[in-house]
């Protein structure tokens, strides 16, 4: 392969995960310093997968047909760069959550159908897929990474600082990428709105064993939602670095690629699909039993064991998509499932995330009344009237609480400002916060394994 075209792709790749790890898995650290309950937070993390589902439509509509990838790559991004600078004008200047939260969404419809350009463009442009892709997409994981421990050292972790780096990153990429090698669109003949959507690849469904893998697949991403949602703020509660701890997932991630192949050897699908689940219980389990005491090493134990969790059940599964799938719907197949788990599993997750994090989020007058409990009794009777209050009122009295509740953080003292955010963080439930998707997890790997076949594929086509 071409040495400089292998230098331009792995730059892209390693900008194209900078961005996004830059502020994805940190933002409830900052956003909940400026009025963000479990409820918006639900919204910041769902409208990526929303953002997703519909991408493929621009992907498979427009992009690959009409311009050149590495042009639409770059204006998306210069796009994505704009809007996320508008929206830290919005985070500093005082706008309600559910307005920031629409801008999100819209930066999020700019970045999602970058993640298939930059695999479309890289694959165009190299000569043999299977042997130099995997060191190329290596690069997004190191670019992930190393956003995370920018982060770190930048102590830019809770601040709006990591929202100005992604929207910087967002803006060289975007300069980068029209430097990028000439790929032009795919001129063939007209597709059909059933190939876009992938409707072909229902087909696969009528194997049991493939329903069983995609329904626990869909199934298992309402539990991962959490992991990417409320994670960081365990993280900050117990001390440690936040985006350099949540980076160690991504570098486990890398290991276990590296030593996939021989446990696929050992195992074969069916097991390797049911270790990467009971992976999620573990984890769950840690986090569960090592966040109300703040035992750092069951942390970082559920942070690591990321790498399991991803490679062994998601790179598994689109193994065993491409074996199963006859060859002229194989890319409709993977597309299937991306739209099944990442998208509208990670969806539901992130709002299911929401309900069960308010569960057991106790008021803020708790927490408050902890550190300054001259302010106590204004937070407690804001929320009185909320319980009081007809719905159609509920929203006008979350945004006063809101703005009660920034006002007290502005006005507190450094000391008293960090105070306030650690027993924000202490007051809530962990335990049974974590255990209810580490349960969850623990029956989806109950029902694989007791219904899941595990049929060899046939032979897969040249």
């Amino acid at each position: 392969m071409n040495a400089k075209i292998r230098l331009q792709l792995s730059a892209m790749m390693f900008l194209q995960f900078f961005v996004w790890g830059a502020w994805y898995v940190t933002a409830p650290n900052y956003l909940r310093t400026i009025g963000f309950n479990a409820d918006d937070f639900s919204w910041t993390f769902a409208v990526g997968p929303i953002a997703g589902m519909i991408s493929p439509f621009f992907v498979g509509m427009v992009a690959d047909r009409f311009f050149p990838a590495q042009r639409v790559l770059g204006v998306m991004h210069l796009l994505g760069a704009a809007i996320m600078f508008f929206a830290t004008t919005m985070m500093t200047g005082g706008q309600s959550p559910g307005t920031i939260n629409w801008v999100i969404f819209a930066y999020q419809l700019t970045y999602f159908p970058t993640l298939a350009l930059s695999n479309t463009l890289a694959m165009k442009n190299i000569s043999d897929a299977e042997k130099d892709f995997p060191s190329i997409r290596v690069l997004g994981t190191i670019g992930w990474i190393a956003a995370g421990l920018a982060l770190t050292a930048l102590k830019w972790e809770t601040t709006v600082s990591m929202f100005y780096l992604t929207a910087g990153a967002a803006l060289l990429l975007g300069l980068y990428c029209f430097m990028l090698p000439h790929t032009p669109p795919v001129k063939t003949g007209e597709v059909s709105a059933r190939q876009i959507l992938g409707l072909d690849a229902l087909a696969l469904l009528k194997d049991r064993s493939y329903f069983i893998f995609m329904l626990s697949s869909f199934l298992i991403c309402i539990p991962l939602a959490f992991y990417y949602q409320i994670t960081s703020r365990v993280v900050e509660m117990t001390g440690l670095p936040i985006g350099q701890t949540m980076s160690y997932g991504q570098m486990s991630e890398i290991f276990f690629m590296l030593v996939m192949p021989l446990f696929f050897r050992k195992l074969g699908v069916k097991w390797m699909l049911a270790v990467g689940m009971l992976a999620w219980v573990i984890r769950y389990a840690l986090f569960s039993f090592g966040a109300p005491d703040e035992i750092r090493w069951m942390i970082i134990g559920g942070i690591v064991l990321h790498g399991i969790c991803y490679d062994f059940f998601f790179v598994t599964g689109q193994i065993y998509t491409d074996q199963v799938a006859p060859k002229e719907i194989r890319a409709q197949a993977q597309g299937l499932l991306v739209l099944f788990t990442l998208g509208l599993g990670m969806a539901i997750g992130a709002k299911v995330a929401g309900i069960v994090e308010t569960q057991h989020t106790p008021p803020a007058s708790v927490w408050v009344a902890q550190i300054l409990p001259e302010k106590a009794d204004a937070v407690r009777a804001i929320e009185a009237r909320l319980a009081a209050s007809p719905d159609s009122e509920k929203k006008k009295i979350q945004e006063e609480l809101a703005k009660t509740i920034q006002t007290i953080r502005t006005d507190a003292s450094k000391d008293q400002q960090t105070s306030l955010q650690k027993a924000e963080l202490k007051a809530i439930e962990w335990k049974p916060l974590w255990g209810k998707p580490a349960i969850f997890a623990a029956a989806i790997l109950l029902i694989f394994l007791l219904l899941f076949k595990g049929k060899s594929a046939p032979p897969k086509e040249a």
